[in-house]
Formats: structure tokens, C-alpha cells, sequence
């Protein structure tokens, strides 16, 4: 489990981003790089990383569900997630 001070870090980098999306897009089609350099380092969508929704593990991250892919076998495994089952053969 991720500690909370990490999870908050990427809601407060994503908000970032949100917030300065419009600006650096603009400053980008003007092609001014100076400008840009002054926004803050967290407005760049670059520096956002997925996270588990459950438990904020950082590695692992499947995007289709919004989860670890720990969390997704648990899940799958007890079928909490519609039109997924475990193979068997």
C-alpha cells in the first residue's frame, strides 16, 4: 500500500496539470519556450504517473480497469469485475 503523502502528491500534480493545460498549449503553438520554462515543473502531463485506485501501487497499472494488476487477479479471481474470469484449461 502506497503511503497517503504519494497518492496526495499525484492529486495535487494532476490538478496542476489541469489547471495549465490551456496556458502551455498556448505557449507551445507560439512557440514560446521561455515562457513556458517559468510555468511550475508539475504542470507538465509528462510528470503524472498512474496509480491503483485501491491501493496507489505505482508499478503494474492496468489502464482499462483503473487498478494493479495484484488487485485485478484478487478481483477477478472473487467476481467483483463484470465479464472477467480466470481461465482455466
Amino acid at each position: 500500500m502506497a503511503k497517503e503523502s504519494m497518492k496526495a502528491r499525484e492529486v495535487k500534480r494532476a490538478k496542476l496539470v489541469a489547471k495549465y493545460a490551456a496556458k502551455r498549449a498556448q505557449l507551445k503553438a507560439e512557440g514560446n519556450y521561455e515562457a513556458l520554462q517559468s510555468l511550475p515543473k508539475n504542470a507538465s502531463s509528462v510528470r503524472l504517473h498512474n496509480r491503483c485506485k485501491l491501493t496507489g501501487r505505482p508499478k503494474g497499472y492496468m489502464r482499462q480497469f483503473g487498478i494493479s494488476r495484484i488487485q485485478f487477479r484478487e478481483m477477478a479471481s472473487q467476481g467483483l469485475i463484470p465479464g472477467v474470469k480466470k481461465a482455466s484449461w
